[in-house]
């Protein structure tokens, strides 16, 4: 089973398990395939998690996120006193667009480690399909239309993205043929030589010297010295279920078993979906979550994180015993550090036992939003995931890993793997995650209906519910304190793989983004069996 957010990018995967390969294949020729089809959302100069289970139990978290540049630090960025609360913006919206905006991209050495070590065929292989997708064309999907026509001021600043995305000045008209030929050179160089060309080769100068040139804070030294990191999984209870995922810097999963733990003292199922009561617990378990969030987040090689506090059932008793169901109210962080949307996800898994549930990125739509000139790289802009103020724990520091909401999840019951489950959507994932664990576990949901479930989210500053909640709950939201606003959408395309016991497997996508699932069934002949039709009848 392969479930992405584009149907190319599934029939990729696909292709790599009829060949006989594995999920590990199949997945990173996906994501290849993903920063053709889905540039806006991933590419190679991106940065991501990817959390691995091998046929034989174990789990495996390889942190392939970006690192800010070591030309960076606490000052470089002048932080906007106008910007709104919560974000990150800051004087030129140096740390959003442009070359100032670029941290060291971990995407591609991250997707060839996964592949070495875990897979079974080549990166010339898996870097095929994605080749042929981008030097033949593939047709421009209203979605990415969309996305085009959000970020379209911006890239109308640089000739070489405008020269694919808004030819004629105008955004690019869905049923397009897009032709990205020079990308396919650079996979071409990239499956003939491997990730050193970018971290420190040809490509990886190629790259330093357009940064020169751009007063971009990225440098050699920068690339040659990238490492990937091998984390240990972090993993919470809930109802019986075990939730496994990565750890810190991908605070995803700290803060989903965090919510669980408090929304397990309330019997959630006869509550209802999407009651007034349900609404309103989550808003506030999120109001806390996000607290906490803001406190203590940043990468745990420089700040010592409360990660124990976080997770245990005290603490979440705690917090909960100030919940009241009748009225909302204001929150504060109840921990602190010990110092001082526009992402992909996929689920594989084959008929072995391995699966793959991984989140990729290049931080916003479109990225930095500018393309290295001759390449079809579209840089990542994860400066902004740092806060531009000195000072916090997110602040930025040279060689400080961006931290993230990353939620590639897997569930566990009785030791039997259950599901596998994520999406993109910045600081909505790991709400979004939430709310389909409970779709799940509390409501009794298919594993399609609880992907494709109305969600809510707030971090303290308005609650946003989907429109398909009924105007009814709202009301009665408002009446309980919380200022509603009824949105089209609430995070990205989930998607996520079920697991049953007789070894059936079963893929969702949802609305959200141009998800698909691709299922294989059937296999090669028996031994010893073929068809005889000139064989005389004895």
């Amino acid at each position: 089973m392969v479930v992405t957010n584009h149907p190319l990018a599934s029939a990729a995967g696909a292709e790599m398990l009829a060949a006989g390969g594995n999920a590990i294949d199949a997945a990173i020729a996906a994501l290849f395939t993903l920063s053709v089809v889905e540039a806006m959302m991933v590419g190679v100069l991106g940065g991501g998690m990817a959390h691995i289970r091998l046929a034989n139990g174990t789990h495996h978290v390889l942190d392939g996120m970006s690192i800010a540049p070591l030309a960076t630090g606490p000052t470089t960025y002048t932080p906007d006193p106008k910007a709104a609360p919560g974000t990150m913006d800051t004087i030129g919206r140096r740390n959003a667009v442009g070359p100032t905006a670029v941290a060291v991209p971990g995407a591609l050495l991250g997707w060839c480690e996964a592949l070495r070590r875990f897979g079974t065929f080549s990166l010339a292989d898996v870097i095929e399909p994605a080749i042929r997708h981008a030097s033949r064309g593939f047709r421009v999907t209203p979605y990415l239309q969309e996305c085009v026509s959000e970020s379209a001021a911006d890239l109308a600043r640089d000739a070489e993205i405008s020269k694919l995305y808004l030819p004629g000045g105008m955004p690019i008209q869905p049923g397009t043929r897009l032709v990205t030929g020079d990308y396919a050179e650079t996979l071409r160089s990239i499956g003939r030589d491997g990730p050193d060309i970018l971290y420190g080769g040809e490509l990886g100068r190629h790259y330093a010297e357009h940064m020169a040139q751009e007063e971009g804070f990225l440098t050699l030294e920068d690339l040659t010295g990238y490492c990937t990191v091998d984390r240990e999984p972090l993993r919470g209870l809930y109802r019986s279920n075990e939730i496994v995922g990565p750890p810190p810097p991908s605070f995803g999963l700290l803060h989903i078993i965090q919510m669980l733990n408090i929304v397990e003292g309330y019997d959630i199922g006869t509550l209802g979906f999407a009651t007034p009561d349900t609404l309103h617990l989550l808003a506030e378990v999120l109001k806390i979550t996000f607290a906490d969030w803001a406190a203590a987040s940043a990468d745990p090689a420089f700040v010592q994180q409360p990660i124990g506090k976080l997770l245990s059932k005290e603490y979440a008793a705690e917090r909960r015993a100030r919940i009241s169901l009748d009225r909302t109210q204001s929150w504060s962080a109840g921990v602190a550090p010990s110092e001082g949307a526009h992402t992909t996800h996929l689920t594989v898994a084959d008929g072995l036992g391995n699966v793959v549930a991984s989140t990729q990125t290049i931080r916003s739509s479109f990225g930095a939003r500018y393309i290295v000139p001759g390449t079809g790289m579209i840089p990542n802009n994860y400066m902004f995931a740092f806060d531009p103020r000195p000072g916090h724990a997110n602040s930025v520091a040279p060689g400080k890993r961006a931290t993230s909401s990353m939620s590639p999840v897997m569930v566990l019951r009785d030791g039997r793997l259950r599901y596998a489950i994520g999406l993109p959507g910045g600081l909505y994932i790991f709400p979004s995650v939430t709310q389909a664990l409970s779709n799940l576990i509390d409501h009794g949901m298919s594993v399609q209906e609880a992907v494709e479930a109305p969600r809510l989210w707030t971090r303290g500053y308005g609650v946003k519910v989907e429109a398909s909640v009924p105007e009814g709950v709202l009301a009665t939201l408002r009446a309980r304190g919380h200022d509603v606003a009824a949105v089209n959408s609430v995070g990205g395309g989930m998607n996520a793989i079920q697991f049953d016991a007789d070894g059936t497997m079963t893929g969702a996508a949802c609305w959200r983004a141009d998800g698909m699932p691709i299922g294989l069934g059937g296999g090669l002949a028996q031994r010893g069996v073929w068809f005889k039709p000139d064989q005389a009848r004895s």
